[in-house]
């Protein structure tokens, strides 16, 4: 996938998370199911909301800015691992 074609799908994400709790809240108005509507609705908002959070970084990330991946620590930063042989004795 291009950074273009993430970004598309991202703002997607967005607008069908929305459309989603929209249509749902649309749903709930029409007729009294409170005692389904609450706890459906609360799971369907969390899912939107991660939808729309997942979305957005998806949207946001620009692939050429290394600050948006964190810092990569440097090969002194990193302690060695419990067992593993030293680098000089893999040929690193």
């Amino acid at each position: 996938m291009t950074q273009e074609q993430t970004r598309r799908f991202g703002h997607a994400l967005m607008a069908a998370s929305v459309v989603q709790i929209l249509l749902f809240l649309l749903g709930t108005s029409r007729r009294s199911y409170a005692a389904l509507a609450l706890p459906v609705g609360a799971g369907l908002a969390v899912i939107s909301g991660l939808a729309f959070w997942v979305g957005y970084t998806m949207a946001t990330t620009d692939w050429n800015d290394p600050a948006d991946y964190g810092v990569e620590p440097s090969s002194a930063e990193v302690p060695a691992a419990e067992g593993a042989p030293p680098p000089e004795a893999i040929g690193g």
